[in-house]
């Protein structure tokens, strides 16, 4: 049993017979010359969409053992956290409303009375999202303190302080200060202590 022959291969071209058994094809001759023409897009610049978009004033650029730095140039500190909402920045000490220096329960949970975001029941539009920072290491919220703020119709991410900083950073320059909200504990949090410096 013999194989069949192999068919010449053909290739449509005006002016041009192929006689070889591989083909060649002309798109990439056709490619090439067309990529000459374009300009190249090496310029990482050139791709941020966010290049003309203003940096909030409330942007947080150093979080610190006792506080925060931020863009406009003002500081928290003395242990204090920082509450950054529609474009101000407050210090926030929620251990005041709870009455103690401790901010995570019995199952290790963080938990901070509802009373601790008093400012943000009084604020219309409210912001959409909050980002909470925790301190230095990420930690679950209790369904008490997750249900006060769900009541207030916003929604809630927790991450440690570093990340919930960058995080806030990148929604507020992308959304506005207006629809996305932080609370910061600062890095240097201890149980019971507080974070002095």
């Amino acid at each position: 049993m013999s194989l069949p022959a192999q068919a010449p291969c053909r290739q449509w071209r005006p002016s041009l017979s192929i006689s070889s058994s591989r083909c060649f094809s002309s798109n990439a001759s056709r490619l090439a010359a067309n990529r000459s023409n374009e300009k190249s897009a090496t310029d990482i610049a050139e791709l941020d969409i966010l290049a003309g978009v203003p940096i909030p004033s409330t942007s947080v650029d150093v979080c610190m053992y006792d506080g925060f730095g931020l863009n406009s140039g003002k500081t928290i500190t003395g242990g204090d956290g920082a509450l950054l909402v529609h474009g101000e920045a407050f210090s926030w000490r929620p251990w005041v409303a709870k009455g103690s220096m401790e901010l995570v329960n019995k199952k290790g949970q963080f938990e901070i009375p509802a009373e601790a975001f008093g400012l943000m029941d009084l604020l219309w539009p409210r912001p959409d999202l909050l980002v909470l920072g925790v301190g230095k290491s990420i930690m679950p919220l209790s369904p008490k303190t997750r249900q006060a703020l769900s009541e207030l119709g916003i929604r809630v991410e927790v991450l440690d302080t570093r990340n919930a900083a960058a995080q806030f950073n990148l929604l507020a320059t992308e959304r506005g200060v207006n629809d996305v909200a932080a609370a910061l504990i600062p890095m240097g949090w201890q149980e019971g202590i507080g974070a002095k410096a």
